[in-house]
C-alpha cells in the first residue's frame, strides 16, 4: 500500500488538467484527458461537470462518484513547471 500526500488544493485547467497542491508542498498536475474516454469518466467530458470536482480525503472527486486512485492522483501528476 501507498502512502502519498494528500491534496490539500486544487484548481481547473484547460484541456481536462487539474493542479494540486499536495500537503508535502508539491505543486503537480493532474491530466484527466485519458479518463474521459472511459465509459466510468464519460461525464467528465461535460466541461461543468468537469469543474466541479473537489477534494475528498486523499483523492479528488466528482458529484457522482467518479474519483481517482489516491496513488494515481500523485505519481501520475507531473511537477508543475515554473
Amino acid at each position: 500500500m501507498y502512502i502519498v500526500p494528500n491534496p490539500i488544493e486544487i484548481k481547473v485547467l484547460e484541456n481536462y488538467k487539474i493542479w494540486i497542491k499536495f500537503k508535502n508542498g508539491e505543486e503537480k498536475i493532474f491530466d484527466m484527458k485519458k479518463y474521459v474516454d472511459q465509459k466510468f469518466y464519460q461525464k467528465l467530458k461535460d466541461k461543468k461537470y468537469f469543474e466541479k470536482v473537489k477534494i475528498a480525503g486523499n483523492t479528488i472527486e466528482w458529484e457522482n462518484g467518479e474519483d481517482i486512485a489516491p496513488e494515481n492522483l500523485y505519481y501520475d501528476s507531473i511537477v508543475e513547471k515554473e
